[in-house]
């Protein structure tokens, strides 16, 4: 196969799982599609070509393009297109990066910071360290999208007088703004610390969280701890909760005016919360919050803004159930959503 095909193909297959930058090359997966297509700038096209024609007239140079090759890299580096650091020693064909794997989700916390995969995506602000303008700072920021002003109120509404959680929640037990508390076994308000720093949102109560008025539990919710352990957090110093508080039949999709009817305990929990960092797990989520219709992969890897409270949206555990690839960008996501947290309780 034509290592340039074969390129095509590994990044086609990044691409899906949700990657967007090709790490080793310093280039978006797009712009290394676009080089192959031949719609790049001319003198990356040029580049290309010329390896291309290089590798016709030295076939015995060529390297057999079985899968885990590394040709597509080698042939990027002698057209110029990726050129090694200034005063790196020359070598032979440079192997492939290493790159840390995840712990398992289903492992015990690490002891010490987990590692930041190269892959994690840039963040909307600068980190510790790495001020604007400072050496080694970030040169770009991936800043999403932004909902109403730091030094807003979040909502006007009947619950403003609702003081702490334990009385929202018992406002939320005796709702009956919408049809769903007269199907549901039992309301689901939430739980976890009234000072976290870290607020989980998920959609909607499930038939495990009905039945015991907790939100994330069954295999879902056992994955969710997982995955806060990953990152050293504990579910007693979250806050995990719902877009809705009470379990729609059959697990259906809320309907709007269920949305319209329960957000407001939602953002009122926030309000009184006021966390420094929200995680918004699946696309219902993700696009109740934002205001948004844009999917998920549109809205991963961005340091979104809710009422100035940074907000990283990432895949629901149910979904990582069903599909055990996207365990990869999971993981990004929530070390996003730990490197933000460690810089907002630094600034504090």
């Amino acid at each position: 196969m034509d290592p340039r095909e074969q390129l095509r193909i590994y990044l086609e297959q990044r691409r899906e799982t949700g990657e967007t930058e090709l790490v080793l090359d310093k280039l978006s997966i797009d712009e290394v599609l676009r080089i192959i297509a031949g719609q790049a700038s001319s003198a990356r096209g040029t580049a290309v070509a010329a390896a291309a024609a290089a590798e016709k007239e030295h076939p015995t140079s060529a390297r057999a393009a079985e899968p885990g090759s590394a040709d597509w890299r080698e042939a990027l580096r002698e057209a110029g297109v990726a050129q090694p650091p200034s005063g790196a020693k020359p070598a032979g064909p440079a192997p492939a990066p290493k790159m840390e794997a995840p712990p398992p989700i289903d492992a015990p916390a690490p002891a010490a910071e987990p590692p930041k995969p190269p892959g994690v995506p840039r963040l909307a602000f600068p980190q510790p360290g790495h001020e604007a303008g400072a050496p080694g700072a970030l040169e770009e920021f991936r800043t999403g999208i932004v909902v109403g002003a730091a030094d807003s109120e979040l909502f006007h509404s009947p619950f403003a007088h609702l003081e702490s959680l334990d009385a929202i929640a018992e406002t939320v037990r005796g709702c009956t703004l919408c049809p769903l508390y007269a199907t549901a076994t039992q309301s689901v308000p939430g739980e976890g610390s009234p000072t976290a720093d870290l607020v989980c949102v998920g959609e909607a109560p499930g038939a495990n969280e009905d039945a015991t008025g907790r939100p994330f539990v069954g295999e879902a919710g056992k994955l969710l701890t997982k995955i806060l352990e990953a990152i050293k957090l504990s579910r007693e110093e979250v806050f995990i909760c719902n877009v809705l508080k009470h379990r729609p039949p059959g697990n259906r999709n809320p309907l709007p005016g269920e949305v319209e009817a329960c957000s407001p305990y939602l953002v009122r929990q926030l309000e009184v919360i006021q966390p420094k960092v929200i995680v918004a797990f699946g696309t219902f989520a993700a696009q109740t919050l934002l205001n948004t219709k844009s999917s998920l992969s549109q809205l991963r890897g961005f340091v979104h803004r809710y009422y100035g409270t940074p907000l990283i949206v990432t895949y629901h555990p149910a979904a990582l159930l069903r599909n055990p690839a996207w365990k990869r960008p999971t993981w990004n996501d929530v070390q996003l959503a730990r490197r933000v947290l460690d810089n907002a309780r630094q600034g504090s």
